[in-house]
């Protein structure tokens, strides 16, 4: 065949393929979320999220010491808050003694050059397992965002680096810039979860949190999985609001949104590569039907070329491990 162009060449060996590699991953680009529980020296194992624990916070400690040496430096904390200490209001979030606090205040002290991001939303801490108030069955709005950007505040005094809203309320970025602001964090960074749809792929993670609704479902406040431009108007807002990161979750199916986002954003934006994305490659490898690692990286890197700037995933040690080891 007689061709000028022949595309192969470029392909042709891993020294090429890397010299024109138009994507890369590095582990500091990763955030791990890991999961909170009260104790000592706990270490339990979650059964829908293979290779995933809740920690106590003496055990995380060592796990992050662990885990730096893979180049890990941002960590997403999720307590688990056991039902005696939920109500209506969500009273537990604020609680200077409670097991975020002391997490975020001893994991600093420990770990100071750490990036440590709180979850700000009331899901975990509300009898009704809904991020936000609920009267007569209807999710309020802006009663619950007063409670969030008190919840804010909190946890940049107890230490934490970036608050992050995922309770998709109205106006919750622009009330909790304001409140950190008022306090003197100025410093305390917002990455909004701009762009959360209600998603069937968040089953594992509420499960290792009991943090699903008790009655209902979260579509009057969470994003239709059938919209596009809508995320766009949430971006626009987030940003318009004083976000220095807005998020799109889930990731693998909403690779779109995060390619669409990132062309209108003028902020850096993240992906989460959610608890039921990571089950499925986890079982999935576990019977066999393909290569986990090989799967992991391919999909950590196609949220990197959909245009994350950085993702969210509970594969994070082990891509990290594997990054490193790569070098």
């Amino acid at each position: 065949m007689k061709l000028i162009s022949r595309p192969r060449r470029n392909r042709k060996n891993q020294q090429i393929r890397d010299l024109i590699a138009e994507t890369s991953l590095t582990p500091q680009q990763l955030i791990y979320p890991v999961f909170l529980c009260e104790g000592k020296a706990q270490e339990q194992a979650l059964k829908t999220l293979p290779g995933q624990c809740r920690y106590s916070v003496d055990v995380l400690s060592k796990k992050i010491s662990h885990w730096k040496e893979f180049g890990l430096s941002h960590f997403a904390l999720f307590p688990q808050i056991d039902e005696s200490k939920k109500d209506p209001q969500g009273k537990e979030a604020l609680n200077e003694n409670g097991l975020l606090a002391q997490a975020l205040k001893q994991l600093k002290d420990q770990h100071p050059e750490i990036s440590f991001i709180a979850d700000v939303a009331l899901d975990p801490y509300s009898s009704d397992g809904h991020d936000g108030v609920v009267k007569n069955g209807q999710i309020l709005n802006d009663e619950s965002v007063e409670l969030l950007a008190k919840m804010a505040v909190k946890q940049a005094a107890w230490g934490a680096d970036w608050v992050a809203p995922s309770d998709m309320m109205d106006g919750r970025i622009g009330a909790i810039r304001q409140a950190l602001d008022q306090e003197g964090f100025t410093e305390t960074a917002i990455l909004a979860y701009t762009a959360k749809y209600a998603s069937s792929f968040y089953g594992p993670f509420r499960e290792a949190l009991a943090s699903a609704p008790k009655a209902g479902d979260k579509k009057t406040y969470q994003m239709d999985p059938r919209n596009a431009q809508e995320a766009l108007r949430e971006a626009r807002l987030d940003m318009a609001e004083g976000a220095d990161m807005i998020m799109v979750k889930p990731g693998l199916a909403y690779l779109d949104i995060i390619y669409r986002l990132k062309q209108i954003s003028e902020v850096p934006v993240a992906a989460y590569n959610v608890s039921g994305e990571y089950a499925m490659i986890q079982f999935a490898a576990q019977a066999g039907a393909l290569d986990g690692d090989q799967a992991m990286m391919e999909m950590l890197m196609g949220f990197r070329r959909a245009g994350a700037d950085t993702i969210l995933t509970y594969f994070a040690p082990m891509a990290a491990k594997l990054l490193m080891a790569a070098k």
